[in-house]
């Protein structure tokens, strides 16, 4: 017998082979890759589908990396599968598994879906995949073995990221919606073994199938107006004054925090686009995301917060819209609705993007915005360099680099996207120069007229926090081409 003092041999997993008698040339691994490959997308749909109801800036950081890591999951899954003979990435799987992702889908609140998605979605897969590289041949899986475990390191952090969650909102999750969860997991096999696909039961995207809407306006607890107006100030100067351009980037770049949550709808309801469009798209929704916190990172590095200068959305006017039309009905004060925006607008959903509506977004996006800031964006890059504000120079750099990817991925898609919407992409470039040109023209104009009225008196309240904030800046980094910079391009929209 063993001393007291030793502990007692672990019990061996019990190895199960991957084939049998009936197998052929297809191991069990294929059927369960594809299985697993369904829960990871449907994972990915309904952070997207969710997202957009976490409101503090840093959760949003998170679930903005969390979808573009759950695109590398699938990723990953995808490229297994296809390494057997006769592996199909996109071969069909149970309906069961749509009616499981549907469960957790439709949940009683946004916390709920939470714990739907984090703890029985993640964490059933996080043991099915351990019990699987415990029973299976540690060498002639291996590769299957070494994805799983790259996979599980990233749940471990998504795991991580809500048990810190959850101690922050603490929650007791509904008990008829955890009822309906586990049953829908226990009819899944908890994804331990492959599920029989029937002719007439195939999985459709998670989601489609119901009449699930998203939040209409993105969840947050910042302030969404500044103190004093002072946005103005830097369009008029933008062109002729570099301290000011520096001001616009970082503050610009802070707004892009808004591109991703309008992301995650197009992700959501661009679900008839190959998945190949689907992992673009969260990569160049976790670039904007991280885009946000450089320009958030930068106006703190030069003390300014959001509180002074706000994090309005751009869909600012129908957001205040609403806002003005809620205070009017329930008898409160605008600045009131301002305050409850939260509470206020968590009610609001979303109206499904139509596949025209889709292939706008990214022509907007990927052939407007983007490819028309190229050129004052490499000029900010060069003045912020020679003026040896380094960190400037590097957030405009990275941010150059990363648009030069999202502009292909634009010209990559738009084909399909047009095929979908039934609209003509024949004369794409065109209509992009055309448009470029058309918000060019008016910028230039609104610039011009905003020089031409604005108020520069000291003791103006707009003037002077706009200055301040100038100063601010100046003071934390100042710039050593601040008087010789010439001047340079106007501001494209």
């Amino acid at each position: 017998m063993p001393s007291a003092s030793v502990a007692p041999a672990p019990v061996a997993a019990v190895r199960i082979p991957l084939v049998d008698a009936r197998s052929r040339q297809k191991p069990r691994t294929v059927d369960q890759l594809g299985d697993w490959q369904y829960v990871e997308k449907a994972i990915h749909r309904l952070m997207a589908a969710w997202g957009r109801d976490l409101c503090e800036w840093d959760d949003k950081s998170t679930i903005h990396r969390h979808v573009w890591d759950q695109a590398e999951c699938v990723r990953r899954l995808r490229e297994r599968t296809e390494q057997f003979p006769g592996g199909k990435a996109d071969a069909p799987v149970s309906g069961r598994l749509e009616r499981l992702a549907n469960t957790v889908l439709l949940a009683p609140s946004f916390e709920d879906a939470l714990d739907g998605i984090y703890v029985h979605l993640i964490k059933t897969l996080v043991a099915a995949y351990g019990e699987y590289c415990a029973t299976v041949h540690p060498v002639h899986d291996a590769p299957t073995i070494a994805l799983l475990h790259e996979i599980n390191q990233i749940k471990s952090q998504q795991w991580l990221w809500y048990r810190d969650y959850r101690r922050r909102y603490p929650h007791t999750t509904d008990i008829a919606y955890l009822e309906r969860v586990r049953a829908a997991l226990a009819d899944c096999g908890e994804f331990r073994q492959p599920l029989p696909v029937a002719a007439d039961d195939q999985a459709k995207p998670a989601g489609v199938a119901t009449d699930f809407r998203l939040s209409r306006f993105s969840a947050r607890t910042e302030p969404i107006r500044a103190q004093r107006p002072f946005m103005d100030y830097v369009r008029a100067d933008f062109a002729t004054s570099v301290e000011a351009r520096r001001l616009f980037w970082a503050y610009g770049y802070m707004m892009e925090k808004n591109l991703p949550d309008d992301q995650l709808a197009w992700l959501y309801y661009g679900h008839y686009m190959p998945w190949q469009w689907h992992h673009d798209i969260s990569r160049h929704l976790w670039d904007e995301s991280r885009h946000g916190d450089s320009g958030y990172s930068r106006l703190r590095d030069f003390g300014i917060s959001l509180e002074e200068v706000g994090f309005s959305g751009y869909d600012q006017a129908d957001r205040e819209k609403v806002l003005r039309e809620i205070a009017e009905r329930q008898g409160i004060s605008l600045d009131e609705a301002f305050n409850r925006q939260l509470e206020l607008l968590r009610p609001q959903r979303y109206e499904p993007i139509t596949p025209k509506q889709l292939y706008q977004h990214v022509f907007m996006i990927g052939m407007i915005a983007e490819t028309g800031h190229f050129v004052v964006k490499n000029e900010g890059y060069v003045d912020f360099k020679e003026g040896q504000d380094l960190d400037s120079a590097e957030m405009m750099l990275f941010d150059i680099i990363d648009e030069t990817a999202h502009v292909q991925y634009a010209h990559q898609w738009l084909p399909l996207l047009a095929e979908h919407a039934g609209v003509d992409n024949s004369d794409y470039r065109e209509r992009a120069a055309q448009v470029r040109e058309e918000y060019q023209n008016k910028a230039n104009d609104d610039a011009a007229g905003l020089r031409a009225r604005l108020s520069r008196t000291p003791g103006d309240p707009a003037f002077d926090f706009y200055q301040s904030l100038l100063a601010r800046i100046r003071a934390n980094t100042p710039l050593t081409n601040a008087a010789s910079c010439p001047p340079r391009s106007p501001k494209p929209m």
